[in-house]
């Protein structure tokens, strides 16, 4: 690797693509007045995002390092779906993860357009999953079309892809996405355990979602989660 190459910057790295530099040209002023709308400017964001498989939603949530609370930003569709609500098991089972993940890898070159690789198989799933049939290459991506993925269109992938970007550029080193079944309220996990109650992989993942759920909606601010030797999470404050 050159020296240049050391000295350019993650976001310079990325604008060497022509769809990453399409999607800045058709979003960066987009992006700009979402945030001012929100009292958030570029420079140090950060961001979090949550999935909801059930509703079809992805929430876009952002702070400024002098802002102590997260902010929601907007809320966009997932325009296509598979699998069952429940977590990913093995490869092949069309089933979109459900647990607390981060953004590993940015696709500038995707065959969906633009994609943010989310790291399944996390530790709880190398535990919990079947054992060398995890599967893997989990994105956020556009095209509309997914069989274990969580796509959006193409016009709203250029625009969530720059805001990962910026906020990776800004130092923010890991960006968390927390993939739900639902809307977790007392009401919609009441169903879910009632329609699960035999199934303790289910339940027992929901526990912690639902945990992690809540305080998030108290606090907005992120839950500490840590891996147990069970493959379970545990989530606090």
């Amino acid at each position: 690797m050159s020296f240049s190459m050391l000295q350019r910057s993650f976001k310079e790295d990325q604008k060497r693509y022509p769809r990453v530099r399409t999607a800045y040209a058709q979003k960066s002023e987009v992006i700009k007045n979402q945030l001012l709308a929100k009292g958030l400017k570029l420079d140090g964001l950060q961001i979090y995002l949550r999935v909801f498989k059930f509703e079809k939603e992805l929430e876009l949530w952002g702070r400024n390092s002098n802002i102590e609370k997260f902010k929601k930003i907007k809320t966009v569709e997932v325009c296509a779906t598979s699998g069952k609500l429940g977590p990913k098991r093995k490869q092949g089972d069309l089933q979109i993860p459900e647990g607390f993940y981060h953004i590993d890898r940015f696709n500038p070159v995707s065959n969906f357009y633009l994609s943010l690789g989310i790291n399944y198989p996390n530790k709880s799933d190398r535990i919990l999953g079947v054992k060398s049939r995890l599967g893997g290459d989990i994105f956020i991506h556009g095209d509309c079309v997914t069989i274990g993925c969580v796509p959006i269109t193409d016009n709203l992938i250029k625009e969530l892809y720059v805001y990962c970007v910026e906020a990776k550029n800004q130092g923010q080193k890991s960006i968390p996405v927390t993939i739900f079944p639902a809307k977790l309220s007392a009401d919609k996990y009441a169903v879910l355990k009632e329609n699960a109650q035999n199934e303790g992989d289910k339940l027992n993942l929901w526990k912690s979602l639902k945990k992690g759920y809540d305080l998030f909606d108290k606090n907005r601010k992120l839950p500490s989660i840590q891996f147990l030797p069970s493959g379970q999470y545990q989530v606090g404050e």
